[in-house]
């Protein structure tokens, strides 16, 4: 049993590491991209645009899979209300974070995105 919670510790931190990688990742990435399209002609202020919702797409990859190693590292830890508690703290931050970066990129609420252009949203009921 001992040997199944410490590869499940390990995986964990394997999904940190993955999660923390996405995220600079996805920040060079986006940087790249922006200097190139902001170089090449298509104007500075669309590079920017696409730059911060490029930066939004990394981080928010980045912050579900970090929830998803602090899920699975609490069940190998022993439950107490203290841990029980800090893992829904830390999940209802990084929950937070994830929704105002989704927002943020969309440019709309969540539930305005559902039928967004389309024709029966609009007609009369």
């Amino acid at each position: 049993m001992d040997n199944v919670h410490a590869w499940i510790e390990w995986l964990a931190k394997l999904l940190e590491i993955a999660g923390v990688g996405i995220i600079l990742g996805g920040v060079g990435l986006a940087s790249v991209t922006y200097v190139r399209e902001g170089l090449g002609g298509k104007g500075w202020r669309d590079a920017y645009e696409r730059y911060r919702a490029n930066l939004g797409r990394g981080i928010l990859l980045g912050l579900e899979l970090l929830v998803g190693a602090d899920i699975i590292g609490t069940i190998t830890a022993p439950l107490t209300f203290e841990s029980v508690g800090l893992l829904a703290i830390i999940v209802l931050i990084r929950t937070f974070l994830s929704f105002s970066l989704e927002t943020e990129i969309e440019g709309c609420w969540p539930w305005q995105r559902r039928g967004a252009g389309s024709r029966s949203d609009t007609a009369p009921r």
